[in-house]
């Protein structure tokens, strides 16, 4: 090893979903929506002067915030636009947790939470999971450097009630506590009228998954003034530009179209829904989910044959060689065709 070397950063990346070279695949690995984002999206890009790429964009992005304000009846300062939910994160991360004492996050969950820790040096504690994947609580109940949940989960798609989270928030009140909720507006609860309650809490989501925009990047935080400002001032330590100026309009653009986004979310949820029902009949079992995924697996199949066998197929889901989940898969919903033609390979494969 070069001297060098000796005093640099090392930490595991995150791993992400594969991304096929291929685009004649059935991808169902990294929960992207299967429909277009909105036609509003498409005439922002059309219409956006480009002569203005010239310029810096607006540090606050006041655009997106504004129209965030108007979506979610919250004041501007209540919100913070990031480059999509993972740099919100990664913020949030850096900006509130150095107690010296360990973050507590679940053992089977987002698997950026622990690479973000081991990133900025943050001592973190796993709490397992029980037998059916639900949050134990209890566990959330101690003395910590703060708490991060995601909610609903991810990988396994529970859904924690308002309820618990709340208990926890509350118990937590001298530290942070986030709450991520990536996947909310596909049947789930959101804690964001908590808010007003708790100035301890900080609510993460994107533009990701239910609004169609995984490859723009956009994500965004909720919370008291006190909170946002905070994140603000670590961002803009670093890089006051936080999203460039036409992704701010097409972000703008997304959030006006409200009557698109609960047609293609609804459409989600009723094609999971009916992939649940074909699922079971095959023979799969799985914790309920209230996201745009399952987390599945087979009474009699392993998850890495089944994996293998739909990959052949040109059919792709995402397979975890890890410790209480490497008998499951987790299956995207994509349209209600691509449902057919998954479960018609499983249905061939289990004869």
């Amino acid at each position: 090893m070069s001297n060098w070397e000796e005093n640099v950063r090392k930490v595991v990346p995150y791993v992400p979903g594969e991304q096929p070279k291929n685009n004649n695949v059935i991808k169902l690995n990294t929960n992207e929506n299967p429909y277009p984002p909105s036609p509003l999206v498409a005439q922002a890009i059309k219409d956006y002067n480009a002569g203005l790429l010239r310029k810096y964009p607006d540090p606050a992005s006041s655009a997106l915030v504004d129209e965030l304000a108007k979506t979610y009846s919250l004041k501007a300062e209540n919100i913070f636009a990031g480059i999509g939910s993972d740099d919100v994160l990664s913020l949030a991360f850096l900006t509130f947790f150095n107690s010296g004492k360990p973050v507590i996050f679940p053992d089977i969950t987002y698997s950026f939470y622990d690479v973000w820790a081991d990133l900025y040096r943050i001592p973190y504690q796993t709490k397992a999971l029980d037998k059916d994947f639900n949050i134990i609580k209890e566990d959330y109940l101690c003395d910590n450097g703060g708490v991060v949940i995601a909610n609903p989960n991810a990988p396994t798609g529970v859904e924690l009630p308002l309820e618990v989270i709340e208990e926890i928030v509350s118990y937590n009140k001298d530290r942070i506590v986030i709450v991520d909720e990536a996947y909310v507006d596909f049947g789930a609860h959101s804690v964001l009228p908590l808010i007003d309650k708790y100035d301890n809490l900080l609510v993460v989501q994107t533009f990701s998954k239910s609004r169609a925009l995984a490859g723009i990047r956009i994500g965004m935080a909720f919370g008291q003034k006190k909170i946002i400002d905070y994140l603000k001032d670590v961002k803009f330590s670093f890089n006051s530009y936080t999203l460039n100026p036409l992704t701010i309009a097409v972000g703008a653009a997304a959030l006006k179209d409200d009557a698109y986004f609960k047609d293609i979310t609804a459409k989600t949820i009723a094609t999971r829904e009916r992939m649940k029902e074909e699922l079971k009949r095959l023979g799969f079992s799985f914790a309920d989910s209230k996201t745009n995924f399952v987390f599945a697996t087979h009474e009699k199949l392993p998850a890495d044959e089944i994996f293998k066998y739909l990959k052949e197929k040109n059919i792709y889901v995402r397979y975890w060689n890890k410790p209480r989940i490497n008998n499951h898969l987790r299956i995207s919903v994509g349209t209600d065709e691509e449902a057919k033609i998954l479960i018609d390979a499983l249905e061939e494969l289990l004869g």
